[in-house]
């Protein structure tokens, strides 16, 4: 359904609750950051009605509770600068209230994913100098949504969970009195670990925003489906001498997913292939398990990378889709102890490779594909004294051909969050070997 909602409360600027040190006045970007897309990632969190508190308590505790979050996550509340650094001046996180003139079940019984955009205050690819920015949405029914877009500049997945659950902590030991759940020391010296460039050097590796004319579709993925297509791919014959007959483990359900949904990609959106253009997929990794000795899990910004696969085809068979798992595996074991290590030191290597990327793509040589996971990180873990989401979605994104992968409620399955142009949106989702294998259910 297309959703209305009306503006309660115009933009006000939330700042932390104690004024950021001098000292901590200039936060610098890692090199990772600066390569790092200028998007907000957005998640909008869907609470049920509650009779306990008012909208104008619910409102007061986000606001006092966020306040005193960004005391922690001080570079949220600056301004970036020249995709330098951070000025960590306190100026304000912009904050928004609206009343959506719906139910919350309307909402969730049948995502849009295009819709949800309106819970979050801002496009996605208008993110200015801005780290973080916050809608509160409620609803005729009393339920409430909590959107939320913080920058790609500034955090990547693992660092937007760590902001958004000690959000929620700080909030649940307010109404409780106590709280069980530790709060995050964020550490804050990913610019040591991953030296800034010259901001002039890496302006051209970031990849453009394309505002193209993209829709999102929800695609969703049971536990028996998944598990459907893992046997299916656990054929021994074709396994033989492959990296999963190596290490004695069968491709994992994000693996064998995105084996599945690029061969229906490539079969609807590329059914020939131009012998001009190359065809590559990037999965994202995250880097701190992967240093020796790992990186803290509380390592705030952008501590990830892609794993990049060129596949190999052969006309629409079944080897493609397991040389091609292969492949993103074999891709991803080598992001390794030396691969963070090289990152680490002043290459300018991955920095020419990116640049060369961004150069194809723009001259149209490259059609890319990119997947990134968020399952197995805490998405259902943000209970602000109300009880935990009862839905978490996220939105359309500024471009196309990524596919995002997120947890159902019930931890078993699986959303697919496909982000196409109309055109290749209207061939894709009406795929009968698709939809064979999903539904839209949450």
């Amino acid at each position: 359904m297309k959703v209305e909602i009306e503006v309660v409360s115009k933009e006000t600027l939330i700042k932390p609750c104690t004024p950021t040190p001098d000292k901590l006045r200039h936060y610098s970007l890692s090199y990772l950051d600066q390569i790092a897309p200028p998007v907000f990632m957005p998640l909008v969190y869907f609470y049920p009605t509650s009779d306990r508190f008012s909208n104008t308590e619910h409102s007061d505790k986000i606001k006092l509770s966020l306040s005193e979050a960004l005391t922690k996550f001080y570079p949220l509340a600056g301004r970036v600068v020249n995709n330098l650094y951070v000025d960590c001046n306190d100026e304000g996180v912009p904050y928004v209230e609206v009343v959506v003139k719906c139910k919350l079940v309307d909402i969730i019984t049948d995502p849009i994913p295009n819709e949800l955009n309106k819970f979050i205050p801002y496009e996605l690819d208008d993110v200015k100098n801005l780290g973080l920015v916050v809608q509160v949405n409620f609803f005729e029914c009393r339920g409430m949504a909590i959107g939320i877009g913080i920058s790609h500049k500034l955090a990547d997945a693992a660092s937007c969970f760590m902001f958004i659950n000690t959000w929620a902590a700080i909030a649940r030991r307010d109404y409780a009195g106590t709280c069980h759940s530790p709060f995050f020391s964020p550490r804050f010296d990913s610019a040591a670990l991953f030296p800034p460039k010259d901001a002039s050097l890496v302006q051209d590796a970031c990849l453009e925003i394309h505002k193209e004319n993209i829709v999102t579709k929800r695609f969703v993925f049971s536990n028996s489906d998944i598990s459907a297509l893992r046997d299916e791919y656990a054929d021994q014959n074709r396994m033989k001498g492959s990296v999963f007959e190596r290490t004695g483990r069968r491709p994992s359900r994000i693996l064998a997913l995105s084996a599945f949904l690029w061969s229906r990609f490539m079969a609807i959106v590329h059914p020939v292939r131009d012998p001009n253009k190359i065809y590559p997929v990037m999965h994202a990794v995250n880097l701190r398990t992967r240093a020796e000795p790992p990186l803290p899990e509380s390592l705030f910004g952008n501590i990830m990378r892609p794993a990049l696969v060129l596949p190999f085809f052969d006309k629409g068979s079944k080897d493609e889709v397991f040389q091609f798992m292969n492949q993103v595996r074999e891709s991803m074991l080598e992001i390794n102890s030396d691969f963070v290590s090289q990152l680490q030191k002043s290459d300018i290597k991955h920095l020419n490779l990116l640049q060369e990327g961004a150069d194809e793509k723009r001259k149209g040589h490259m059609a890319l594909l990119c997947f990134s996971s968020l399952c197995t990180f805490p998405l259902y873990e943000a209970d602000f004294g109300w009880g935990k989401p009862m839905w978490v979605g996220s939105g359309r994104l500024a471009t196309k051909n990524i596919i995002g992968f997120m947890d159902t409620k019930s931890g078993d399955g699986v959303e697919a969050w496909v982000n196409l142009k109309v055109e290749d949106m209207a061939q894709f989702e009406a795929d009968k070997q698709l939809l064979a294998f999903c539904n839209n259910g949450i």
